[in-house]
């Protein structure tokens, strides 16, 4: 089974006064498809804005960058929009079918990365977003007549409703024209920062590793998806895990650079390369990956295709070679009982995250 994980970075989709979108093609990586998982990257400029619209996907956004972001949010049941705050460190999961627009209320760029699973998607391993206006909104696509119908307005009323935004996709708000301001205490149910968040892993000269999952950020259950934040500091490295239990797991390199092997069937080396800020990578079902930093150290974020992640560990005091009986692991290894021992003791004192050697 031929399966290229080689890393990948965005293509520009579209460009405007208001910002940027990017996205990984499924034609030109096309593991997205396989895993049925996508990503993009939305840069908004100064008083940028994303149009209102919905998604095919469930998907997580991580803010890479910028402190005055601001989203609305309407979920398919809701009367009312939720408007929340975001700046850098904030993850937001975003529903299929919610509508949601995106806006930039500070004087520096908004990025936002958005990783989520495409199982319902129109084109497998792409999201594919449904405007409610502007040149490609949903508004446009119906006649006159039936806007008149619809909404209870005369022809004029219906062409000037369906035709005065003439923007695509991202637009910039005029100087003087106010955006909605985020509502008190939805955020804490909506919004979780992980860069502020108590690491679950924290080793000295190693790095720290953070996980997200719908136990400690309920509205994870709402998208079915989970995340995880490693940084390793310089030449650290991060040992090789699996996911257990089948769930597929996407990289997004946020800062630095570093090195990623990924070992998958009949033990063939599947992916050895160099990866830097801004590559996405994907690691298939059961395939065991390792991350080993750069001298400037590496931070990536990764989302995996379950609320509830299990997974499975090759050093530290939960390791699978620790777990199984000294003459099973001496016939495995095909080695004496001394040489057994010595291993099990270093895995004993072994970390998930490992510091450079000395």
């Amino acid at each position: 089974m031929e399966l290229n994980l080689a890393p990948k970075f965005a293509q520009k989709i579209f460009e405007g006064e208001g910002g940027t979108y990017y996205s990984w093609s499924s034609a030109e990586y096309e593991l997205l498809k396989e895993a049925k998982v996508g990503g993009g990257r939305l840069v908004l400029q100064p008083r940028g804005f994303a149009l209102p619209h919905y998604a095919d996907s469930n998907k997580i956004g991580y803010v890479l960058q910028g402190r005055c972001g601001v989203v609305g949010m309407v979920s398919p049941k809701a009367s009312e929009e939720v408007v929340l705050k975001l700046k850098e460190g904030d993850i937001i999961p975003v529903p299929y079918g919610a509508v949601s627009w995106w806006y930039n209320d500070g004087d520096s760029e908004l990025v936002i990365v958005f990783l989520g699973e495409t199982s319902k998607a129109y084109v497998p391993g792409e999201f594919t977003y449904f405007l409610l206006t502007g040149t490609q909104g949903i508004l446009g696509g119906f006649s006159t007549e039936f806007n008149s119908r619809a909404y209870n307005i005369n022809n004029e009323e219906a062409k000037k409703l369906a035709k005065s935004q003439t923007g695509v996709l991202l637009i910039k708000i005029p100087e003087g024209q106010n955006m909605p301001q985020p509502c008190k205490n939805s955020s804490d149910k909506l919004v979780y920062n992980i860069d502020a968040a108590l690491p679950d892993v924290h080793v000295q000269n190693a790095g720290l590793l953070t996980a997200l999952t719908a136990k400690k950020f309920p509205f994870l259950r709402e998208v079915g998806l989970s995340a995880t934040l490693v940084k390793l500091d310089a030449n650290a490295m991060s040992s090789p895990i699996y996911a257990a239990d089948s769930s597929v797991q996407v990289i997004y390199v946020a800062k630095g650079s570093g090195r990623i092997q990924v070992v998958g069937i009949n033990g063939e080396r599947a992916l050895d390369t160099k990866v830097k800020a801004g590559h996405l990578c994907v690691v298939p079902r059961f395939f065991v990956a390792s991350v080993s930093a750069d001298g400037e150290g590496i931070e990536y974020f990764s989302m995996i295709t379950t609320t509830q992640p299990v997974f499975g560990e090759f050093t530290g005091k939960t390791s699978v070679w620790g777990a199984l009986s000294p003459k099973v692991l001496q016939a495995s290894l095909n080695v004496g009982p001394e040489f057994e021992q010595l291993f099990r003791a270093k895995i004993k004192k072994s970390t998930i995250l490992v510091p450079p050697q000395n």
